[in-house]
């Protein structure tokens, strides 16, 4: 075992009597590894500052939202299940077509969230180098295990063909058409090749966060979303619709972040924003409306809940209007107006009790939350 003297001060330690300008200089001769972090010199990519070293703070937005998410935890074994299960027991309980939309759901969502969290821990984590960034990103990843489990909760609860539900995203066509879009994307950012570095390589990885957070995250869930809190806004699937709610506001806060993570490396990083990859961005906008508006029809083919797929058109196009602008991008589609504002209420974090009532919870813990 070593022993070390009062005087005596490993790991590169200063002196007390060392004046600050002395500490200063020394600091100076270190290596970039060994300095101090500096918050002028920390970047979201292509840092060099230790990114083990949490502060001081540059992005204090990033720190106030990992602390916002973790204020609202919950777990999906705290919901009860016993009124799905009667309900989707009951010959009467649910009509087929409503039944489709439930299994539809789920075969989309079981799956997705686990290619977010892939996306999350195997890519966006290594090229980020701003720690309090990636604070967030691993709340993030562990949000979409819970949304992952959430599902599979359902799925169980109700004892549907795991099989079935869980190979949907290679068996329907409308889902696997969106995971299809989305996989080269991961795979661009997941290649252990990969770094960041050159303007094709940061454009490279700023396309996949634009596509995660205002795509997938912001876009894609969003039929689904609409449709278990339109079956639970009707009392029915009350258990599922509740945690659907609260993946709502999760996701909700993920798209924030995302977007202020792409507004910041655009500030830093400003040659990236080029007219031809605005562009390029501008028709990824356009394909993903295309995709999640054809897998509303699909799980829509009549009209059920009140909602029919058509009027998911214009709700696609309001959502693509406010991820575009949110990144800087002009309106896609002018004019669109929102056909469901009852779907801002879901994510009010401030109810004592979910709006379903079925019991009282405390899913802020923490905080009063404000969100955009």
């Amino acid at each position: 075992m070593l022993n070390f003297d009062d005087d005596d001060f490993p790991l590169g330690g200063t002196s007390p009597a060392m004046s600050p300008s002395a500490a200063t200089l020394q600091s100076d001769n270190l290596a970039p590894g060994q300095r101090r972090v500096n918050v002028a010199d920390k970047r979201i990519i292509n840092g060099q500052t230790d990114v083990n070293q949490l502060v001081p703070f540059k992005y204090k937005w990033a720190w106030e939202k990992y602390l916002a998410t973790c204020a609202n935890h919950w777990m999906p074994q705290e919901v009860n299940m016993s009124r799905d299960i009667a309900t989707w027991k009951d010959p009467h309980g649910l009509s087929d077509d409503e039944r489709r939309i439930i299994k539809r759901n789920l075969g989309f969502f079981v799956t997705a969230d686990s290619l977010a969290a892939n996306n999350i821990t195997l890519g966006t984590y290594r090229h980020i180098t701003a720690p309090e960034c990636r604070q967030f990103l691993l709340r993030q990843a562990f949000e979409e295990a819970i949304h992952t489990h959430a599902y599979q909760y359902i799925v169980e609860s109700l004892g549907l063909d795991e099989s079935e539900i869980f190979n949907a995203y290679h068996e329907v066509p409308s889902i696997r058409n969106k995971d299809e879009f989305l996989i080269p994307f991961i795979d661009a950012i997941m290649n252990p090749l990969f770094k960041t570095g050159t303007p094709q390589a940061d454009q490279t990885l700023l396309r996949s966060l634009i596509v995660f957070a205002c795509l997938m995250e912001g876009l894609f869930f969003y039929v689904g979303f609409t449709q278990i809190l339109a079956l639970g806004r009707q009392n029915k699937m009350t258990g599922a619709a509740e945690q659907y709610q609260y993946i709502l506001r999760d996701e909700s806060m993920h798209c924030n972040f995302g977007i202020d993570l792409i507004n910041q490396i655009k500030l830093e990083n400003p040659h990236l924003w080029t007219a031809e990859f605005k562009a390029e961005i501008t028709s990824l906008f356009l394909r993903a409306v295309d995709l999640e508006y054809a897998y509303a029809e699909d799980t829509m083919p009549r009209g059920v809940l009140g909602l029919n797929a058509a009027m998911f058109k214009g709700y696609l196009r309001y959502i693509a209007n406010r991820r575009a602008t949110q990144i800087g991008l002009d309106p896609l589609f002018p004019n669109e107006e929102n056909p469901f504002p009852w779907m801002s209420e879901m994510i009010d974090l401030k109810k004592e009790r979910n709006f379903f009532e079925t019991r009282v919870i405390e899913y802020q813990s923490g905080g009063a939350l404000s969100w955009d």
